[in-house]
Order: C-alpha cells, then sequence, then structure tokens
C-alpha cells in the first residue's frame, strides 16, 4: 500500500508490492524535497532503458537517475541534486501517455533541458524577474504608507505581473531549446519524435479549453500551436518520423502501466481501466495489485500464478507473488519466489533487499547469515538506502555481531539525514571495531562527514 513516511525519511522504511512509497527529503534539490517517490525495480529499468541512450546521445555522464512521482499529474521535470541530475516522472503522466514513444519524448524533452543547461540558468532567470517585482513592492508599500492603499496595491501587481512576464519569456526559450536538442537526442537515436508531438498536441488542446483546468505538465511547459507547429517541422524533416515501438517495449510499457494503475488508482478507478472481465495480460497484472490491496489474496494469487504460468521467467511476477505470501503474514512461502526473481535479475537491489526482508521476517536464525549476504549485494549496486541498512542492522544483531550492527545504523541514519544520530552510532561501532580496520575507517569517516553537518542541525 502508499505509504506516506516522514519527511525526514530517505527511500524506504518498509516495503510492500512492486512498488515502494517514499518521501524524499535529502540528496535532491529542495524543490523535489518532500515529494512521494515510488520505488519498483520494474518500473525503474523500464525508464533506465529510456534515458540511457538519450543521455549517452547529449553526452551525459552520469547518466542522469529517473524517478516515479506517486501524484496523479501530468508533470515532469528535471532538477540538479547532490548526485548529479534527475528526471521526475510523475505518476499521472506515466498513466495519460499512450505510447512509449510519447513517454521517450517527454524525457528527451527534459533531457534537453539539462544537455543545455537550463537547471543552473533557472535559477539566474528567477533572480532576474525578482528584481523589478521587488522594487514595485517597495514602491508600493512606501504608497501605502503614504495613504494611498489603491496606488500601492497597483503598481505591486504590476511589477508581479512584469516579473512572471520576463520569467515565462525566459523559459519560452528554454523550452523551445529543449524541444531542439530533444529532436536532434530522437535523431541521433533513430527515433521518431512523433510522440513528443503528438503529447504537446494533446497539451495544446488541454490549453485551448478553458473550462479545463491545466495540469502543472501544461503550465510548466507552455504548449501553444505555435509550439506545436514547430514540433511539426521537426517531425517532417526527421527520416525516422515513421518507427514505432517495438512489440516487446510495448508490451513493457502497457504492463508497467497497469501494475501503477493497480496500485495508485483507486479500486473503482482500476477496474474501471481494466474490467474483470478483461483478460489480457496488462489487465489481469493490474487486477492482481488491486487484489492484493482490497485484500482479496485468494483472487490476488490465481492471478499472480496466471502470469507465472504465462510467462515463467519474468521476475517481477515472482515478486507479486512474494509479497502477496508476505502480505498473508508467511514470508517462509514467499523466499522461493524471492529468490527466483532475485536469480532472475541479481543486480536489482530492490529485489536483493525483499529477499532478504522475507528471509529476517521468517524468524529463522539460520537464514541470518543469507540474509546478509543479499543486503551487501544490494548496497554494492544502491549503497544510500536506508531500509537496506535497517534490515542490514537488523541481520547483525541476529548473528549477535553488535558493532556491525551499530555502524549499519549510523549507515541508515546518514542516508536518512539525522547527523547526530549518525554520529553517535558511528562512535559507537567506532569504539568496538578493529582499529585500522575497513570498517573502523568506514565509522571515522561517518563521524567526520556528519559531525559538523550535525551542529548545523542544533544550530
Amino acid at each position: 500500500m502508499l505509504l506516506k513516511l516522514p519527511q525526514s525519511t530517505l527511500r524506504k522504511l518498509t516495503f510492500a508490492i512492486g512498488f515502494v512509497a517514499t518521501l524524499l527529503a535529502y540528496g535532491l534539490p529542495a524543490q523535489a524535497q518532500g515529494i512521494s517517490l515510488l520505488r519498483d525495480t520494474e518500473t525503474e529499468e523500464m525508464l533506465r532503458s529510456y534515458e540511457t541512450p538519450l543521455a549517452r546521445a547529449a553526452g551525459l555522464d552520469p547518466v542522469p537517475k529517473v524517478w516515479l512521482v506517486g501524484m496523479n499529474e501530468i508533470n515532469a521535470f528535471a532538477s540538479y541534486g547532490d548526485g548529479g541530475e534527475n528526471i521526475f516522472i510523475f505518476s499521472g503522466i506515466l498513466l495519460w501517455l499512450q505510447k512509449p514513444n510519447e513517454l521517450i519524448g517527454v524525457m528527451a524533452h527534459e533531457t534537453g533541458h539539462i544537455s543545455a543547461g537550463h537547471l543552473s540558468r533557472s535559477q539566474y532567470g528567477m533572480k532576474k524577474a525578482m528584481i523589478p517585482m521587488l522594487l514595485s513592492l517597495v514602491v508600493g508599500i512606501g504608497a501605502m504608507i503614504a495613504g494611498a492603499g489603491d496606488v500601492g496595491m497597483a503598481i505591486m501587481g504590476v511589477g508581479q505581473a512584469y516579473a512572471m512576464g520576463q520569467f515565462a519569456a525566459f523559459t519560452k526559450v528554454q523550452e523551445s531549446t529543449a524541444d531542439q536538442i530533444a529532436a536532434k537526442l530522437l535523431l541521433v537515436t533513430h527515433q521518431s519524435p512523433l510522440g513528443m508531438y503528438h503529447t504537446f498536441q494533446r497539451l495544446a488542446n488541454m490549453e485551448a479549453m478553458s473550462a479545463y483546468k491545466l495540469d502543472k505538465f501544461a503550465v510548466d511547459h507552455p504548449a501553444g500551436q505555435d509550439r506545436v507547429f514547430d514540433l511539426n517541422d521537426m517531425v517532417e524533416a526527421s527520416p525516422y518520423r515513421e518507427v514505432q515501438d517495438s512489440p516487446a517495449v510495448l508490451h513493457t510499457f502497457q504492463m508497467v502501466q497497469a501494475k501503477l494503475a493497480g496500485f495508485v488508482l483507486s479500486v473503482k478507478d482500476a477496474l474501471i481501466r481494466y474490467p474483470e472481465s478483461d483478460t489480457s495480460e496488462p489487465a489481469r497484472y493490474a487486477h492482481a495489485m488491486v487484489y492484493m490491496r482490497q485484500p482479496n489474496f485468494q483472487k490476488a494469487l490465481a492471478a499472480a500464478n496466471g502470469l507465472i504460468a504465462d510467462e515463467p521467467n519474468n521476475p517481477y511476477f515472482y515478486e507479486v507473488r512474494g509479497q502477496i505470501y508476505v502480505s498473508l503474514a508467511k514470508p517462509a512461502l514467499a523466499i522461493p519466489d524471492y529468490q527466483k526473481s532475485v536469480n532472475l535479475r541479481p543486480r536489482a537491489p530492490q529485489l536483493r533487499t525483499a529477499l532478504a526482508t522475507a528471509q529476517l521476517a521468517a524468524e529463522d536464525p539460520a537464514l541470518a547469515t543469507a540474509a546478509l549476504a543479499n543486503l551487501k549485494a544490494a548496497t554494492l549496486v544502491e549503497d544510500d538506502d536506508a531500509f537496506t541498512w535497517y534490515e542490514t542492522a537488523h541481520a547483525y544483531s541476529l548473528l549477535k555481531n553488535e558493532p556491525m550492527a551499530d555502524l549499519s545504523t549510523a549507515e541508515l541514519w546518514y542516508n536518512v539525514g539525522d547527523m547526530r544520530k549518525a554520529v553517535v552510532f558511528a562512535s559507537r561501532a567506532r569504539a568496538k571495531l578493529s582499529q585500522g580496520s575497513a570498517d573502523w575507517q568506514r565509522a571515522a569517516d561517518i563521524i567526520g562527514a556528519a559531525a559538523p553537518l550535525a551542529a548545523q542541525q542544533r544550530g
């Protein structure tokens, strides 16, 4: 189920079927902090497969991270964080788009913003636009103090309108540039720009409907008819305009959409989109998610079993069935399914962590060593996941290794952003670990990095 975690929590402190809902607070830009993220290996793998060729064509290294935001808005944006560039795709737009090529077009556009350096220039544009607004604010307040209240309010209103117009003009140029770069990226990667054209054409139609409540993407990415005409010229100039999504790519897209719909939409809306009379594979995937949420575990298991029969080498179907068993409080039955998913995707850290969690939940000390091995494999790929460190501490505690349990807890709090607790647990670990060892040095590194930040947090 979708969980709203404290804003200080990074990534996940619980896991659920496929998707994990989190609130991101650290490691990403301010405008992305506090938003609800959905972590899902299958979805992230699809998004990464779309972004990697675009980023390489743009000369971006490393490839921007792509995050799924659990919000029902037609929106996407790019931002810069502590770890590099990021692209955020909202669940609303992923469900709204009709084809993989349309989503690829959106991602090409956001990659164009990154490639053009718009992330840093937007700050400059905003600051520049603020100057006339601040000046009008000073003059307007002066007029109000002098007794001319209406005049003061009018002056401030004009200043605000001018500032908004100036910033809109600034962003309009950026949007056009991002479109042009996106068209070039699609050209280099031999992909059609039709998807991008269709997306912004639909947004332009939304703008034209005055009674329609515009979504944020339509506001942030103005899509007037002039822009659509420009995009049409790019489509006509592309030798790849008729290139279609491959059946495999289309199938993956449809399965991810169904899985997402079954998770984020209300049960009623999910079953309207995928009626129980629909026996297609995407519909049955959505049904498995919906039945688990109702909960109706018998029907959920039947849906998962049918999917596995259709695709016995799909790791995510085993992940679904494993979570159903966990939801039934039968983690021992979930272990073989999670193990199968890991065997099929050994470098997927979230699958490793799910397997380890089931192993630890079985309350069999003999499984703690295997769980710890899976958690270590997960951190080799993704070392900043708080829930993985939480379970690592749990495994070390079961193995009676308190120094390493303390060090793992320090890693947890460091990644969550509570530097005071990170220092406390790292200090405990360093006092007990062998001086000069790699783990002792890691504890010292956490103390060195976290102590100054802890002082700032206290201040």
